[in-house]
């Protein structure tokens, strides 16, 4: 009886010891407070790419008159285009086409069809800035007869875009790492990254309108004077979210 009794004290004693000990060495525990910051960049930068949008309009008593003569004077205008921007980076395509009737609604009786407008619409991107006012006397000089406007652009691989994000990144980094110090911790890791900004503001130079009809008698000859552009700057922002884990 004493024996077995001595047993069950032992074992209890040999518990009691053991669970002290791992309540003695067990690892501290580490507490984490997660935390959002967010970091916003903003910087005036130059352009580089330049967008100039114009258009051939031809009209004719028939389509196909309307037509060919707008096809002869979009070549036309293309060509002199080419021929001053042979060393730049340039795209040239056609952004909008139509063919549409001229009709008379003021007669009082049913639209009668007085003629036709072709309108070929030409978009050119440029690399050289200082090429705009020589591409517009290029076109209008060789048959474009209206000027839908100019934007100065940041091309998507332009390194400013990189620059803004990774300043807004270290931005908001730097908010983390002050928060983790009021709180007499460490930053342990960065659970999310969220991209987000705004895209950069063009810059529309202002240019614009429709030739008139001595401005069409001027055609054939060369501008006295380059048309003057400016590209002024361009306001590009990045902002970056952050989610972090602070150890406390």
């Amino acid at each position: 009886m004493n024996t077995n009794l001595f047993k069950i004290i032992g074992l209890a004693a040999f518990l009691f010891l053991l669970a002290a000990a791992v309540y003695i060495y067990r690892p501290n525990q580490i507490s984490y407070t997660r935390i959002t910051v967010i970091g916003d960049s903003q910087a005036k930068i130059s352009p580089d790419t330049a967008v100039i949008t114009f258009s051939v309009i031809t009209q004719g008593k028939q389509a196909v008159d309307a037509q060919q003569q707008n096809a002869q004077k979009s070549e036309a205008v293309k060509k002199a285009v080419e021929a001053v921007t042979t060393d730049a980076k340039t795209d040239i395509k056609t952004s909008d086409y139509s063919l549409n009737p001229q009709q008379d609604y003021y007669s009082g009786k049913m639209p009668k069809i007085l003629g036709y407008e072709v309108k070929n619409t030409v978009t050119v991107s440029i690399d050289k800035l200082d090429r705009v006012g020589q591409i517009i006397d290029a076109a209008t000089s060789a048959g474009a007869n209206s000027v839908e406007g100019i934007q100065f652009v940041i091309g998507e691989a332009s390194p400013a875009q990189g620059e803004a994000l990774a300043l807004a990144t270290k931005q908001a980094m730097a908010k983390a790492e002050a928060v983790a110090r009021s709180l007499n911790g460490t930053i342990v890791r960065v659970v999310q990254t969220i991209e987000g900004g705004v895209p950069p503001q063009m810059i529309d130079a202002g240019y614009g309108g429709n030739a008139n009809a001595a401005t069409n008698k001027m055609m054939d000859m060369k501008p006295a004077v380059r048309t003057p552009v400016q590209a002024g700057s361009l306001v590009i922002r990045s902002q970056v979210v952050l989610v972090v884990d602070i150890s406390v």
